[in-house]
């Protein structure tokens, strides 16, 4: 029997998912985890696939921030384990966890304590809307990045492969770290497909896939 596996960059589709669905709240942790779900199963439409095909949905993330940090302007003190951002995160992860072939893979969270301007920050400062002055609190944000995700994607694929548990790979991601795995994939024999949610790939990315394909809505 045919088995597809569904692996989500977290990261990634929570940014897309603001643009691709923005009539939805963004903050509503349980319709963001059904949408996952819902995406898997669109592409097993589209493919012409049975749901009985879904081998499982990989959800790959991190934890959110949990600790207390000085802002860079003020010097007030803020705990980003009580925002709502980290509130959402957790919920979020909670509801993954309660779907129906969900594995949910978390990394890790590094940040060094330090802030670091925002990109549109630094764009109004480059255009002269925005003078050095004027620079506040909310024009940083903790310099953070994750770790591990992008090798548990790779593992898993690389796993998958070897042990034959699935012949076709969807994966929503935008990057190209996921290149050498899913050579991998294809040299092993399985069907690996991209979903980058419609944002525009590198030309050259193509010759390392076996298909494109987007089910969510276009943005406009």
């Amino acid at each position: 029997m045919p088995a597809t596996a569904f692996l989500v960059d977290g990261a990634f589709f929570l940014a897309r998912y603001r643009k691709v669905w923005g009539d939805r709240d963004p903050n509503d942790a349980r319709t963001v985890a059904k949408t996952v779900f819902g995406m898997a199963l669109e592409h097993l439409k589209a493919l012409d696939r049975p749901r009985e095909a879904l081998y499982r949905i990989f959800f790959y993330d991190c934890p959110p921030l949990e600790r207390t940090l000085v802002k860079p302007v003020s010097g007030d003190s803020v705990d980003f384990g009580r925002t709502g951002a980290a509130a959402f995160r957790r919920e979020l992860h909670d509801q993954l966890r309660r779907q129906r072939k969900m594995a949910l893979r978390l990394g890790r969270l590094s940040e060094r304590g330090e802030w670091q301007l925002r990109r549109s920050a630094f764009q109004q400062l480059r255009e002269g809307t925005l003078a050095w002055d004027e620079l506040g609190d909310e024009h940083f944000e903790p310099e953070m990045r994750q770790t591990q995700v992008d090798m548990k994607i790779g593992i898993d694929i690389a796993a998958l492969a070897y042990k034959k548990q699935v012949d076709q790979i969807i994966l929503v991601a935008g990057d190209a770290d996921f290149i050498p795995a899913a050579k991998l994939a294809r040299y092993e024999g399985i069907d690996f497909i991209l979903d980058p949610m419609w944002q525009g790939i590198a030309p050259d990315l193509h010759e390392h896939i076996d298909g494109l394909q987007s089910v969510c809505p276009r943005p406009y």
